[in-house]
């Protein structure tokens, strides 16, 4: 096994406010948003009658993890 690089990741994130993020990720032509919803916008206190519910980061753990 070689101890070179063989990848590395290029990724900008761009917070818009709030939770609200666009992450910037390679081979995506468009921002994949990143926000909150249901019990996580609850555990953070942001009032779930006003956000945009929209997916987290911890979900993209996860399903990366699961795929």
């Amino acid at each position: 096994m070689s101890d070179d690089v063989v990848y590395r990741s290029h990724v900008r994130i761009e917070r818009i406010k709030g939770p609200l993020r666009h992450a910037h990720l390679p081979a995506n032509p468009d921002p994949v948003v990143f926000g909150v919803h249901t019990e996580v916008a609850e555990h953070y206190g942001v009032d779930t009658e006003i956000v945009d519910p929209h997916t987290t980061t911890l979900d993209y753990v996860i399903s990366a993890a699961a795929g």
